[in-house]
């Protein structure tokens, strides 16, 4: 198990924006309300319940849409309206592009890490609040993957095109890209203390305290805004729970008839 390392002070990493959750935000009663007027069965859970919870589904491989919060301003899922998975496993970036997201299998996630833990598992002397810097991952944690060692023009056609794609690279696969990078989002408890809070738990049982963090939203769709376009696309992209403000959905105990929209047909492709 990694050492914990306490956490920055926020005078040593100025954000100006703080995050930049600046969109709308929406209230414990509005999100019941969305959840019944739905028809989904759900749990409303303390903070530290609902993060064990979580933390536990995604160290099991589960899939989960994250509706906290203010909705982040530009083009990035910074943990308020967010897709969550393991970066462990060497299948999870085709699981998520294709079952999902509804799109090519081979379109890369981008991780998120607290802060002081970043430089653990990336070469990144500094903050990335807003996942802008694509940095190597770090040396110890990589790996190399079988026929990289070999030229280009000596690699067998196995090792080519999405084959060698998928060959885990690190010890978060699902985040490394084919040369070794990752775009990382550093959170950091003074902007976003729950989602601060669900990575050091996940980190807790598993020793890796990252995370996969992808947008919450299906190919051809904005990233989800309201409580109800966050229930929309949970029910029919494939997602296995939703935790929205304090209550939390699981796919498996809701009645099948909820679960048969393809929500990625309403949307053209890209």
């Amino acid at each position: 198990m990694p050492e914990e390392r306490p956490e920055e002070k926020p005078e040593e990493t100025p954000d100006g924006m703080q995050g930049a959750f600046l969109g709308p935000e929406y209230g414990e009663e509005e999100i019941v309300a969305a959840l019944r007027a739905a028809g989904v069965r759900y749990e409303v859970l303390e903070e530290a319940a609902l993060i064990e919870s979580v933390a536990e589904a995604l160290a099991a491989g589960q899939a989960a849409g994250w509706f906290q919060g203010r909705m982040e301003f530009g083009p990035r899922a910074l943990g308020n309206r967010s897709i969550l998975a393991d970066p462990r496993s060497p299948t999870m970036q085709r699981t998520l592009n294709l079952r999902i997201k509804r799109r090519e299998s081979f379109r890369p996630f981008a991780p998120s890490v607290p802060g002081a833990e970043a430089a653990d598992w990336f070469d990144l002397d500094g903050a990335s609040p807003y996942m802008s810097l694509v940095v190597p991952v770090h040396p110890k944690r990589r790996f190399a993957a079988p026929g990289d060692e070999a030229p280009p023009d000596d690699r067998a056609d196995s090792d080519a095109g999405l084959d060698r794609l998928r060959r885990p690279r690190s010890e978060i696969p699902a985040v490394t890209h084919v040369d070794g990078s990752a775009r990382v989002q550093t959170v950091h408890e003074a902007t976003n203390p729950r989602f601060h809070a669900l990575l050091r738990s996940f980190g807790k049982k598993t020793g890796c305290p990252v995370l996969v963090n992808t947008s919450f939203n299906v190919r051809g769709e904005p990233i989800v805004c309201s409580p109800e376009d966050a229930l929309r696309c949970f029910l029919g992209a494939g997602l296995d729970l939703l935790a929205i403000g304090d209550c939390l959905v699981r796919r498996d105990e809701q009645d099948p008839s909820l679960l048969r929209e393809d929500h990625a047909a309403s949307f053209a492709p890209d």
